[in-house]
């Protein structure tokens, strides 16, 4: 093991990976981006298989020999990490690499908030192709939903709103519905002609999952031109975010509270006015205290943070550690 490399930290998502080499002192020695992280489809043993090319291009990038563990401390957070049963699955798969001393594995929600946290008390959201959420306080309680999905409550995120848009536009072009841009918007955007061409590329798996969650801003710009089916899905996006704020703050007992309330993810960080506005506006108005705070900072950050939290690092690593991701030419984006 490099003497140099404290944490191996790892955010895994629904859409991205990110990997980093991290020393004591908070520089970043090498990082390393790939694909969607998805143990939900794969198993918990071959989609950390999967993270193994990223880990030995970011060792080898840090110049960090090829035998033996990488990093003092493993700090992975992982989509998909949601039920107990996951996340000892996903615990024994990172265990079995031997890339560190020791492992921790958190739900990649944990790297949104410790990202965009001065200290250990907040709340996040995630918004990105799904949707989930997480709370902690200093004493290191935490507050957590199941994240399952439909099946658990959960509902929004980019990989759920393309299709809400589609079933409006649907219904709008056979009758069951009200009009909508949607109908017209979609399919355009697709290069397609109609809402039934665009249904058949989907059902026949013409486009790819990519493809379809490029439908997701064009429910948000419809909504911005005023489109009433639309702009009613964006108030609901805001209101699930607002009602899984809240439920996680109740959870911790400090809805009366001040409290950050971390917003990340593609659909929170686009920056969507209406959305962004009424998620504002609610929040308010059932926590008057809460500050939400959008965070572009890319959520490698918080699993290094987590790690160096581990391993004792000094207080003043955070700013060393958003200086060299800033400067390191390879630094993956939010």
């Amino acid at each position: 093991m490099d003497a140099r490399a404290a944490v191996l930290a790892i955010d895994a998502g629904n859409s991205k990976t990110d990997v980093a080499i991290v020393a004591h002192d908070g520089r970043v020695l090498a990082v390393a981006r790939g694909g969607a992280f998805r143990p939900d489809r794969l198993g918990a043993t071959q989609a950390v298989a999967g993270l193994a090319p990223l880990v030995e291009k970011a060792r080898a990038g840090a110049g960090i020999g090829a035998a033996g563990p990488v990093a003092r401390h493993v700090a992975a957070c992982l989509a998909n990490a949601d039920l107990p049963v996951e996340h000892e699955a996903l615990e024994s798969a990172i265990l079995a690499q031997a890339w560190g001393g020791s492992i921790e594995v958190f739900n990649d929600t944990f790297a949104l908030l410790r990202a965009g946290l001065d200290d250990r008390r907040g709340v996040a959201v995630v918004c990105g192709a799904g949707i989930n959420c997480a709370g902690l306080l200093p004493d290191a309680t935490t507050a957590r939903l199941a994240g399952g999905g439909h099946v658990s409550g959960d509902w929004g995120g980019g990989g759920n709103l393309w299709q809400e848009a589609m079933w409006w536009a649907a219904r709008a072009v056979d009758g069951r519905g009200p009009r909508t841009a949607l109908s017209d918007a979609l399919p355009r955007h697709a290069g397609l002609r109609t809402m039934d061409e665009l249904i058949a590329a989907v059902h026949l798996g013409v486009l790819s999952e990519s493809e379809c969650m490029e439908l997701t801003p064009v429910l948000f710009a419809v909504a911005a031109a005023g489109d009433d089916v639309a702009g009613g899905l964006v108030r609901r996006q805001a209101e699930e975010v607002v009602a899984l704020a809240v439920a996680a703050m109740r959870r911790l007992g400090a809805v009366g509270e001040p409290m950050p309330v971390v917003l990340g993810g593609g659909v929170l960080t686009a920056g969507h006015p209406q959305l962004m506005d009424e998620i504002e506006r609610l929040l308010a108005d059932a926590a008057p205290l809460a500050v939400p705070r959008v965070v572009r900072t890319p959520p490698v950050v918080g699993a290094a943070l987590l790690g160096l939290d581990r391993v004792g690092a000094e207080a003043d690593v955070r700013d060393r550690l958003r200086e060299s991701f800033a400067t390191l030419g390879e630094a993956p984006g939010p």
